[in-house]
């Protein structure tokens, strides 16, 4: 095979993969030919560019770059136009005056030198449009594809281009932060980041809800609905200007202040990054900027998703490549982000887009003809040199399918993300609170759905994130305690039956979901303290309200409501994993899921976690296993007064391992009583002799145990 020797094919650490799932031996000829094509990419990108560095920094040559004798240098890749005008304030909007130059590879150069002071023919802040010609006689109007931003005018319809390029710009003053062990995201959208009834700025976040987040313990953000997107409901994925951070929250200055702020808290900012389609927008967005169907995407049918109703990348284009590689460094230079979280990754990887596909993990639906190799192979490359250039960044990849080795090592022959999102998990709460009463939990269901994910592929647990907030469904909190949020949510009054169950539900499922379903958690901005009702962004359908679109971060700050009990629990379970470290430890041992007793027990990072999810019984004399020997003390406990629960435990006590083996480990421990529905967590204390002492399970709680 020519190809084979020209660009070397051996998958450098294959066997490492192989070795973690050799089920995945038979299907070694695709993680070769798709190994194959990543090196045959970089090879074309050394030839033909210098290298990615060079090529990835295409935001310095394309769109407008001022030029040290301050000129202005204009640059389009329009392939199918037949000529292309500037036109804008700077010339009185004349539409002809100022014509592009054709170059080869259908790009377009254009000129402006200074005016007689000296200072740029195109003031900052001035509003510019290209002018398409196509070769049907049609005259377009454009935004430059490469826009650093864009604004509407109130009450208009299409977005402007604006020339940025202010006289003193923002400058990054803290280092970014070190990649932690154990990931804390809180997925955040700036726009509803306040109660008020308005889209929110990015001055409100710095200044009212990074100081939350850092409180709450949560050590990386995954900030939503960045890149510009004209319609505000579509939540940020119908993505129309790719290298402009949103203007309806302030300008890229005040953005870039937002991360410098978090960076000198320790907290990572991720951007959610929509690279799997594009809005269909024509004058504001992508579509059909040199006037053909196709340009940066390919042609209909192959191009439209018909789900979305949006366009999809070209990746085989070698200036779509350009496009999108750039977008990501430009991100990661302009604004200093830190990673990405990467939208739509089951629709890139599969040429059906998940679309009526049930995947049942058998391997041979992620390989064969089905999958769209020019996709994949771009996620590969994003992750390789995002990797290579910032070995801090951290990636996160959307896919529902299951793909194995999507976050193993490129040279592994993975797609080299660093997580996948448990989407499985958020799923099954949802239908557990929809379908079932407390005593049909299903237990082992439960624990499965938590702990089953591909060994040595990195997880983001979440309870709940956007998509289960969105119109159509609602937060966690509000299925479980509806109405009643409304009237029995103060602490003044006795606490209700459907309010008492709510709350400590709320806390037991997040905690599980922490402790037992991944390698990294996720919130979703407001839910930590139960954030009622649901999500839905302005529109017709409800008249333009922002009702929904909003964060009642002011129930929290009363102290008589119970909201501040849950931020509470919220905030020190991420304090107890950042001192424990669980979510960066191996996997746990599930010591128990007994179905009658809905108890699940399972020690991670020499940390016990026992969980009583029976509606009704509490237990006396509970044996509990154990890994660790010696003195176990409790340091979270979801029953405590402080979070909302009815403190029947003494945190005083102090509990002894016995060496006798039980449930698969070597020590176990008598609990006195184990109440409902509760949550327990101990840690060890030390590491000597042991003495019996009894344990108590109440209804319905969860308490975590750690050894000293």
């Amino acid at each position: 095979n020519e190809s084979e020797g020209k660009y070397n094919v051996t998958i450098p650490e294959f066997s490492c993969l192989l070795q973690m799932d050799p089920y995945l031996k038979p299907y070694e000829k695709d993680f070769r030919r798709r190994y194959e094509l990543l090196q045959k990419q970089l090879f074309l990108l050394e030839e033909a560019e210098g290298g990615f560095d060079q090529f990835t920094r295409s935001y310095n040559t394309f769109g407008v770059q001022r030029r040290p004798d301050n000129s202005l240098y204009f640059k389009e890749w329009a392939p199918a136009a037949e000529a292309l005008f500037l036109t804008g304030d700077f010339n009185g909007w004349d539409k002809f005056s100022h014509r592009y130059t054709k170059k080869e590879f259908g790009k377009w150069e254009l000129i402006l030198p200074p005016k007689h002071d000296n200072s740029p023919a195109v003031d900052h802040n001035s509003k510019l449009k290209v002018v398409v010609h196509t070769k049907e006689g049609q005259r377009l109007y454009r935004i430059s594809p490469w826009a650093k931003y864009v604004t509407r005018e109130e009450k208009a319809v299409i977005y402007d281009w604006v020339h940025w390029d202010p006289p003193q710009p923002y400058i990054h003053i803290h280092p970014r932060p070190r990649k932690p062990t154990s990931l804390r995201i809180y997925e955040s959208h700036v726009g509803i980041g306040s109660p008020e009834g308005k889209i929110a700025s990015y001055n409100n976040f710095t200044t009212n809800v990074l100081p939350r987040i850092k409180d709450l313990g949560y050590n990386c953000i995954q900030l939503m609905a960045i890149m510009e997107h004209a319609y505000y409901a579509s939540f940020g994925y119908q993505i129309t200007s790719f290298f402009a951070a949103s203007s309806r929250y302030g300008t890229p200055d005040e953005l870039k202040q937002l991360i410098d702020v978090a960076h000198s808290m320790g907290i990572m900012v991720l951007l959610d990054v929509v690279h799997s389609h594009a809005s269909k927008n024509t004058e504001d967005g992508l579509n059909r900027f040199d006037g053909s169907d196709s340009c940066f995407f390919h042609s209909p049918p192959r191009g439209v998703h018909s789900l979305w109703d949006s366009c999809l990348f070209n990746y085989s284009s070698w200036e779509v490549l350009r496009f999108l590689l750039s977008n990501l460094r430009w991100w990661m230079e302009e604004y200093h982000f830190d990673g990405f979280r990467f939208d739509g990754v089951t629709s890139m990887l599969y040429h059906h887009h998940g679309i009526g596909t049930g995947f049942t993990g058998d391997y041979s639906e992620y390989f064969g003809l089905q999958v769209d190799e020019d996709s994949l192979v771009y996620l590969m490359l994003a992750n390789h040199i995002l990797h290579t250039l910032y070995p801090d960044c951290i990636t996160v990849a959307e896919d529902v399918s299951g793909m194995p080795a999507l976050c193993r090592k490129v040279e592994e022959g993975g797609l080299g993300f660093d997580y996948r999102l448990a989407m499985a998990v958020p799923d099954k709460w949802i239908q557990i609170l929809k379908e079932l009463k407390d005593e049909d939990w299903n237990i082992g269901n439960i624990v499965h759905t938590l702990t089953n994910r591909r060994y040595g592929e990195k997880c983001i647990a979440y309870a709940e994130s956007h998509d289960q907030a969105l119109v159509g469904d609602k937060s966690l909190a509000f299925w479980l305690m509806d109405k009643e949020m409304y009237t029995n949510m103060s602490s003044l009054i006795p606490m209700t039956a459907i309010i008492d169950r709510g709350m400590q539900l709320h806390k037991m499922i997040r905690l599980i979901t922490h402790g037992l379903g991944g390698e990294g958690y996720l919130n979703f901005m407001g839910n930590e303290f139960g954030h009622p009702e649901w999500l839905d962004f302005p529109r017709e359908g409800n008249n333009q309200s922002y009702h929904y679109a909003r964060r009642q971060f002011n129930l929290v700050d009363m102290d008589h409501l119970r909201y501040c009990q849950l931020y509470a629990f919220d905030r020190d379970m991420n304090r107890t994993e950042d001192k424990y470290g669980w979510l960066a430890a191996p996997p746990a041992f599930v010591s128990a899921r007994h179905e009658e007793d809905k108890v699940i027990v399972f020690d991670r990072s020499n940390v016990l976690f026992i969980f009583n999810f029976h509606p009704s019984k509490s237990f006396q004399d509970y044996r509990v296993a154990v890994e660790a020997p010696g003195k176990y003390k409790i340091k979270l406990d979801s029953d405590a007064a402080q979070y909302g629960g009815h403190g029947r435990l003494d945190h005083n006590t102090e509990f002894f391992t016995q060496p006798e083996p039980f449930n698969g480990r070597s020590n176990s421990i008598q609990y006195s009583t184990i109440e409902n529905p509760g949550l327990l967590y101990f840690r060890v204390h030390s590491l000597h002799h042991f003495s019996n002492n009894l344990c108590c399970i109440t209804i319905p709680f969860s308490i975590l145990l750690t050894c000293f």
